[in-house]
């Protein structure tokens, strides 16, 4: 469950009654949207539906059986959320707007490159300017992912930027080969692999181009700096060595 604090309520008013449960804003706004797989109890602040909830009061068990046919909170609360209206308060508004800004600056910073500049990733302050410069809000009703290319069209008269995933070969000694293979092989996707004769191991990659420095912070971190890592720009380069 979440807390009261990160939840929303959400309100259907039928037969002339009003039913209200409590929920995370962005799982109401998957529910209304049919995209919700998740699990319905991590998303709710209470397993409960009121008349009021912010005064704890609940309807009659004969009004759920009326209108919803059950009285499982559990049954009842999804349909209160795709019928029934989501509440935001300013305040709660204002923090979701926040959250989802951050979510977006982070995506964008993860999966752009800067043309210019030998596609090299662009810094998470450059896109809070680039933004801002922009004029770009956030809308917090929406998901974060739908957002993405309305973004980058702003950002374009702004500063070069364009989404890119980046291939890189990672060489590790093979006194750090056997833990630290593990943790680079979980960082993108793994194109090739091999175990070399003086028992280093040599991985490629790809993945975001964002997050090639990343990439080279964990492969120092794994092998004490003398690990070795490099872009690969022709795809015939793909064999290991």
């Amino acid at each position: 469950m979440i807390s009261l604090d990160e939840a929303v309520t959400a309100r259907l008013e039928s037969h002339g009654e009003r039913f209200e449960v409590l929920i995370d804003p962005d799982a109401a706004l998957a529910i209304k949207r049919g995209e919700f797989d998740g699990e319905l109890e991590e998303v709710i602040a209470a397993e409960d539906v009121f008349e009021n909830a912010s005064r704890g009061d609940r309807p009659a068990e004969e009004d759920l059986e009326t209108v919803f046919g059950t009285t499982d909170p559990l049954a009842i609360i999804p349909e209160v959320v795709e019928r029934g209206e989501i509440q935001v308060t300013a305040e709660q508004r204002a923090e979701m707007q926040e959250r989802k800004h951050k979510q977006l600056v982070n995506t964008i910073t993860r999966n752009a490159v800067n043309p210019q500049m030998d596609d090299s990733p662009h810094p998470p302050e450059r896109i809070e300017r680039a933004l801002e410069e922009a004029g770009f809000q956030v809308d917090p009703m929406e998901p974060v992912e739908n957002q993405v290319d309305d973004a980058l069209d702003a950002l374009r008269p702004v500063i070069p930027i364009r989404f890119e995933e980046v291939t890189m070969a990672v060489q590790l000694p093979a006194d750090y080969a056997g833990s630290g293979q593990a943790q680079i092989r979980e960082f993108g996707d793994l194109e090739r692999e091999e175990w070399q004769n003086d028992g280093s191991w040599v991985g490629v990659l790809t993945f975001p181009a964002g997050l090639q420095n990343d990439l080279y912070d964990l492969v120092n971190e794994v092998t004490s700096g003398e690990g070795d890592a490099r872009v690969i720009k022709d795809k015939d380069e793909l064999r290991t060595r």
